[in-house]
């Protein structure tokens, strides 16, 4: 815990346990995030699967990034991560989405794929699932994307709320959830331009999970800018 650090903090008029709960959260959304996009990049596949490998690799890596870099500010402020991953996962600030799941013995889709969402998730955010759910069983993967589209929808409200918590009083955690918001936007930028909703105006990293914004704060260098 950095004492000081906290205490200017808490002088500037912000709740600070209300602040950690929201910084573990959003922590526990990129950690998550993460895992299931692992899964779909994995099962990407095909000739529109192929095209999405790279965008879905971006992302995956800089909500790793961006999961490194919210914990040190968690512990600075005096709050800890939970020691069970599964109360971790729990109170994610975003939905989770399964991928639809397979009868391994003749190659069929299952009729009852899992398709599900966190506490945490909005009401857009359980209605894109719920479509998702419906694709599925009648075949349609596609569908999907539309999910992944409002994980990332979903942290830009997760951060845009913290920034507007913080802007002006806690300049450490303003400056790294606004790193972090840029980088979402950007993915939601790219799966939406996937689904034909219009262009995203920037073109994919250079080196895939380069971070351009949150790379500054992450405690271990991603060595991909050679500094």
């Amino acid at each position: 815990m950095a004492k000081v650090a906290q205490q200017m903090v808490e002088q500037s008029g912000i709740d600070v346990k209300e602040l950690v709960e929201k910084l573990v959260r959003a922590a526990a959304a990129e950690f998550t995030t993460y895992y299931y996009y692992t899964i779909l990049r994995a099962n990407a596949i095909g000739f529109e699967g192929e095209g999405l490998k790279e965008i879905i690799e971006d992302a995956r890596l800089e909500d790793r990034n961006h999961f490194e870099a919210l914990v040190p500010r968690i512990y600075e402020l005096g709050g800890e991560l939970p020691r069970d991953i599964r109360d971790f996962s729990n109170v994610a600030a975003c939905p989770d989405a399964y991928l639809p799941e397979r009868d391994r013995g003749n190659g069929n889709e299952s009729t009852s794929a899992r398709v599900g969402f966190t506490s945490g998730g909005t009401e857009e955010a359980k209605q894109a699932i719920s479509e998702v759910k419906q694709g599925v069983e009648q075949g349609n993967i596609r569908p999907m994307l539309q999910v992944l589209v409002e994980a990332e929808r979903c942290a830009i409200r997760v951060y845009t709320d913290i920034c507007n918590m913080t802007f002006g009083k806690d300049h450490r955690t303003y400056e790294l959830s606004l790193a972090i918001l840029n980088e979402e936007i950007e993915h939601e930028a790219w799966f939406s331009e996937f689904l034909g909703e219009g262009p995203s105006g920037h073109f994919r990293r250079g080196v895939p999970g380069e971070s351009p914004y949150t790379s500054r704060f992450l405690v271990v260098p991603n060595g991909h800018n050679g500094k």
